[in-house]
């Protein structure tokens, strides 16, 4: 490709230093044992940041001297019989959309005053009680709309795999950084594929809970249909398993049943039903439609029902979704200042914000129509499923595009055609609160990572992270360093 011949490729961290190439719950294996230090951990973290950082652009603010110096104190309390959070040292990281006490929160927007909190939102809090230490907060496009991590002005994070390509969005910053190596763990957050999507093109575990299993920002508690789900993204399915493991013994969940122990597989042979091609935007491109179905031969083998199906959503989907993404951006522009802080300014928001927001305002009257059908297709969505306990598909429907196909700056009409042609089959589960994962399942012909994803009925995250288990253990993923 020709970004190759302007010098982008593979860019890795990895090396033989203190973290070496375990994954989260290696790292805190070896911190709990007392075989490795915090500082030390935190100290090759923050050396392979400074290695990948300028060319990956994935950091938004960083708080390094800090993560040391809580490093280096957790160090000095060990051993004295204190219990430790299953992440205790584990370095990692929070996506500039949630409040962390000392940095500040832009939304990944000009238009946000970039002030520092004054204490850890309530994200923040649940999430630290794992024990991760944040060395920063890492870029997102502005609030999160997109599925690349772009900002205004040509402020790009790329793609480790090929740093001409880009990281997805919106937790784009988070999977670059952990795809990269330079991470073992870090925070990210889905309200229409914000974690699956980053997680499929940087080869990443990418796991969206059932609503339901945390708490909520200031921002997103009073979306009339909730749509925000917070997780993590990782390198292995036993991190994802191990992080939801020691938040739901801090935080229950409500209103859905706990997740409890992931065994290593199914305790039965599931049906799953594959979804091929959505009926919204373009057709599933040949290089994903080959890993999808490899994916689904792979499930056959080991032993679960798998069959063709239809898209179980309402023809009028898509539209509804648009219509509600422009409400959101809509309240955004007008109630920015109560909404992210005072010195919110509305005139320095990006072109698709101000788009979507002016779009929203044309079918004003339409919205309520909208809204209550997406109402309606949340209520009927386990429904959908039928006889099959997981569905199969694409996370989005073509390779990964390279650096400026989701630019911040072009014109609005054309960057909503193209993440709209782009960004197919994730939306559903926000609408739905309903849990899915993302799992590098295969690779374009060029090397890049392929993701698909696996959903279920709410509630049913631990047949997920068994099925993902199991899948991860009779095919191992790429890795970035082979």
């Amino acid at each position: 490709m020709t970004d190759t011949a302007q010098g982008h490729g593979k860019l890795h961290a990895f090396r033989d230093d203190a973290l070496g190439t375990d994954d989260a719950t290696g790292i805190a294996d070896r911190i709990r044992s007392g075989d490795l230090h915090p500082a030390e951990a935190m100290q090759a973290a923050l050396d392979r940041i400074a290695a990948v950082e300028p060319t990956l652009g994935a950091l938004a603010h960083s708080d390094f001297d800090r993560a040391l110096e809580r490093a280096r104190a957790l160090g000095d309390r060990m051993g004295d019989g204190t219990e430790l959070p299953v992440f205790a040292g584990v370095p990692g990281a929070f996506k500039d959309n949630v409040a962390v006490a000392g940095n500040p929160t832009t939304m990944g927007s000009d238009a946000v005053n970039a002030v520092p909190a004054a204490a850890d939102g309530i994200v923040a809090t649940e999430l630290g009680a794992t024990g991760m230490i944040s060395v920063g907060m890492t870029n997102t496009p502005p609030f999160g709309w997109t599925a690349a991590t772009e900002r205004q002005g040509g402020r790009v994070t790329r793609n480790p795999w090929h740093t001409g390509r880009t990281s997805g969005g919106s937790s784009g910053g988070s999977s670059a950084l952990v795809a990269s190596g330079a991470l073992p763990l870090a925070h990210a957050n889905d309200g229409g594929g914000s974690v699956r999507i980053p997680a499929a093109v940087t080869g990443l575990v990418g796991f969206k809970p059932s609503q339901g299993r945390h708490s909520h920002e200031p921002y997103s508690s009073t979306m009339p249909i909730p749509i925000v789900s917070q997780s993590v993204v990782t390198r292995s399915v036993r991190d994802t398993v191990t992080f939801w493991t020691a938040f739901e013994a801090a935080r229950p969940p409500v209103k859905v049943p706990a997740i409890g122990t992931v065994a290593p597989a199914p305790s039965r042979r599931l049906r799953i039903g594959v979804v091929e091609q959505s009926p919204a935007g373009g057709p599933t491109d040949a290089a994903t439609l080959a890993t999808l179905r490899l994916a689904a031969e792979r499930l056959s083998q080991l032993g679960h029902h798998v069959d063709l199906m239809e898209a179980p959503v309402p023809a009028s989907f898509e539209d509804d979704f648009k219509d509600y993404w422009g409400l959101l951006a809509l309240a955004t522009s007008l109630q920015g200042s109560s909404l992210f802080g005072e010195g919110f300014d509305a005139s320095s928001l990006d072109a698709f914000t101000s788009g979507l927001a002016a779009g929203a305002k044309k079918r004003l009257l339409r919205l309520p129509v909208a809204l209550a059908r997406l109402a309606r297709a949340r209520r009927k969505h386990d429904e959908m499923f039928g006889r099959y306990d997981l569905i199969l598909n694409p996370v989005v429907n073509h390779e990964t595009p390279e650096v400026g196909y989701l630019d911040a700056d072009q014109d609005f009409a054309q960057h909503l055609e193209r993440v709209a042609n782009w960004v197919t089959f994730t939306p559903a589960q926000n609408v739905a609160g309903s849990p899915a994962i993302s799992l590098p399942a295969g690779s374009a012909p060029d090397g890049m990572p392929i993701g698909v994803q696996l959903s279920a009925r709410i509630g049913h995250d631990r047949t997920l992270l068994e099925i993902a288990s199991e899948y991860e253990a009779a095919h191992p993923f790429a890795r970035i360093w082979d």
